[in-house]
């Protein structure tokens, strides 16, 4: 994929526009979100004197090298949904709509080769770094288990595996191994107390992926990347409505779902903040979060995946610091950054917030044991 210019990939969203089944006049089309990997924009057309939005999407190639599928994986998942939603008021802003492409296929491409899709636009909605309350929290808990309680009996072929190894510790680990052995940025003498301290978690750290290969845990259909901002809530109700961003919608296991989420909502700071005197893992919130999540996931938990909450929190954190790292060490290539030391920062965040769950980890336990008995009991 050529790298392009901001005011050039609106340039050529243009240019493929006209050949996704949206009907009207355009009136603009301009950049949305701060999401760190595809490309976004929102449009707005006139329709019979309504305007109406969509959201369009350029996907990122060298992420997902295979982006037909990841479309495959998106029809599969929304269908499904869609269909367990028959009846339901308001049921298009509780799952995506994907906008076919005038040939039908569900997406476009522009003439540099690249990717587009486009969905429509739900209104009245927000998504947040942060969560306000311990009752929002509990919302994004909810939401995540609904999601993968609506996906427990999708049938079929196995889905794609959208980014293979996405969320194997040990593969992540080899390559952080050769971006310290490379140091082709020359970066890694600024951070050895970041990397040692990877260094010194690392097979704790594979505990998660080594049980969902030994059968330990079931393998089941997964967002992969259910931090907060994936979220969508109502702005007048608060509710939360749907899950989005479906690229890492693949086989994994339920716990990396709800340990993204503990990362992302259970926490004091967000990943992007400097300032990390205020840092820490916030046991109201994950006592909410946890709550909510088991009100709709314990039909189909067992006894050995509730007994991994809480590493499972640790350990999504983790891969996400080592993560971070590895594209400084390298960088700066994966994710988008503000700042040349953007993803060190981030890095140092989700640190922070493993050493404070570390020193929380048997309140955090305890809350498991009171909230899962009734449910283990009934799965065994």
């Amino acid at each position: 994929m050529t790298d392009v210019e901001p005011n050039a990939k609106q340039r050529l969203l243009r240019t493929v526009l006209d050949r996704f089944a949206i009907y009207g006049d355009l009136e603009s089309a301009v950049p949305f979100g701060k999401g760190h990997i595809n490309d976004t924009f929102v449009s707005t057309w006139n329709q019979g004197g309504t305007r109406l939005r969509y959201t369009h999407q350029r996907i990122n190639e060298r992420v997902f090298t295979r982006p037909g599928e990841v479309m495959e994986n998106i029809l599969r998942v929304t269908n499904h949904i869609r269909g367990k939603l028959e009846g339901v008021g308001d049921r298009s802003r509780r799952v995506l709509t994907v906008v076919p492409a005038a040939d039908g296929k569900p997406f476009v491409r522009d003439a540099e080769g690249g990717w587009w899709r486009s969905y429509c636009f739900i209104e009245n909605a927000r998504g947040g770094d942060l969560a306000s309350s311990p009752e929002e929290a509990a919302l994004l808990g909810k939401s995540v288990g609904r999601f993968q309680n609506q996906l427990a009996d999708i049938g079929g072929e196995r889905l794609f595996e959208t980014i293979p190894g996405f969320h194997n510790m040990e593969t992540r680990y080899t390559r952080f191994h050769e971006a310290l052995q490379k140091n082709g940025s020359g970066r890694a003498g600024g951070c050895r107390g970041e990397i040692d301290f990877l260094l010194e978690n690392e097979k704790r750290g594979g505990l998660l992926i080594r049980s969902l290969w030994e059968g330990t845990i079931p393998e089941r259909i997964c967002h992969d990347d259910t931090k907060m901002n994936n979220i969508l809530l109502d702005e007048t109700t608060g509710e939360a409505l749907c899950v989005i961003d479906l690229d890492t919608v693949m086989p994994g296991t339920s716990l990396f779902d709800l340990g993204d989420l503990i990362r992302s909502v259970a926490t004091r700071v967000g990943e992007d903040e400097q300032d990390l005197s205020g840092a820490g893992f916030d046991p109201a919130l994950f006592r909410a979060l946890v709550e909510g999540y088991f009100s709709e996931a314990r039909s189909f938990l067992t006894p050995a995946e509730y007994a991994l909450v809480c590493e499972s929190g640790r350990s999504m954190t983790q891969i996400m610091a080592l993560r971070f790292l590895t594209d400084y060490l390298e960088g700066d290539h994966y994710y988008h950054i503000d700042r040349p030391l953007h993803n060190l920062d981030r890095c140092r965040s989700q640190i922070a917030l493993i050493r404070s769950m570390d020193s929380q980890w048997e309140e955090a336990e305890k809350t498991v044991r009171e909230l899962a008995p009734a449910v283990t009991s009934e799965n065994g």
